[in-house]
């Protein structure tokens, strides 16, 4: 069974095509509860997502800010598997026909078996797998056998990555580059800054691979001004922050539905 990396691949290059940024989604598998977040996934990508990022919960997530700490945790005492998050990527992606990624930590993944971990993500139908912690120099066994798997592999990229580093990390790198928009952890910001332009040029100087910008964007507006200089705009943390703050799962539903509509505009220019 092969992945679904080219489905990824026509999905941006579709975007581009229609003048717009892609607009991607993250949320927690397991999230309020695995069968909640398989349906508030599919509710992202009603709203207008065209791609989803199916985080893996870690007790250690290094670069997610509170928010999505706070829905691993919820995710992590419900008990979520590494098998409800292939399980997560096999509905939504049969509901939707949609790319459907991983993001996840290196420690799981590691343990769970490089070979078995790719194999069951490409019978799920998943896209790929982004790792923000594992260092290129060390993914030639990850790179392999997501290669073998139809897997697309997605590096981040930071404003402090110099432009050798750039070079390196785009080079092994398959499906987009995820370019973090500053130094720092996942969390909603009033501004996206500067230094993400700066950065996705600096990128595309290396690669002719997409290159999408998370970490910070929360609004129609941000989602917008992302949008006029990268091929694809990340958003996480205020879609979970919809979750957790509604008063109850189907409000949550409608709640991140109305906000994936929302930065659809945003990344259309139709505010």
């Amino acid at each position: 069974m092969s992945g679904n990396i080219q489905l990824l691949s026509d999905t941006l290059a579709r975007a581009r095509a229609e003048g717009r940024a892609a607009l991607i989604a993250y949320l927690p598998a397991g999230f309020p509860t695995v069968d909640g977040g398989i349906d508030a996934i599919k509710a992202v990508f009603d709203g207008g997502a065209d791609v989803v990022e199916v985080g893996l919960p870690h007790s250690d997530p290094v670069l997610d800010g509170p928010v999505i700490q706070t829905a691993d945790d919820i995710a992590l005492r419900g008990g979520v598997k590494i098998a409800d998050v292939m399980r997560t990527v096999r509905e939504t992606q049969e509901a939707t026909g949609k790319p459907v990624l991983v993001m996840t930590y290196w420690n799981p993944i590691d343990r769970y078996g490089v070979e078995r971990f790719t194999a069951e993500l490409a019978e799920a139908g998943g896209a790929g797998c982004i790792l923000p912690d594992l260092p290129v120099q060390e993914s030639a066994l990850w790179r392999e056998h997501a290669e073998k798997h139809g897997l697309a592999t997605v590096f981040v990229v930071a404003p402090s990555s110099k432009d050798a580093r750039l070079t390196e990390i785009t080079a092994a790198g398959s499906g987009f580059v995820y370019a973090a928009s500053l130094m720092g952890v996942t969390g909603t910001r009033a501004s996206v800054g500067a230094q993400a332009q700066d950065l996705v040029r600096r990128t595309k100087a290396t690669t002719e691979l997409p290159v999408c910008v998370g970490l910070g964007v929360s609004s129609a507006e941000q989602a917008a001004e992302v949008a006029g200089f990268a091929d694809g705009v990340i958003v996480g943390s205020a879609f979970v922050k919809r979750m957790l703050d509604a008063p109850d799962e189907r409000a949550g539903l409608e709640a991140v539905r109305a906000l994936a509509a929302d930065l659809a505009k945003g990344v259309r220019g139709a505010l």
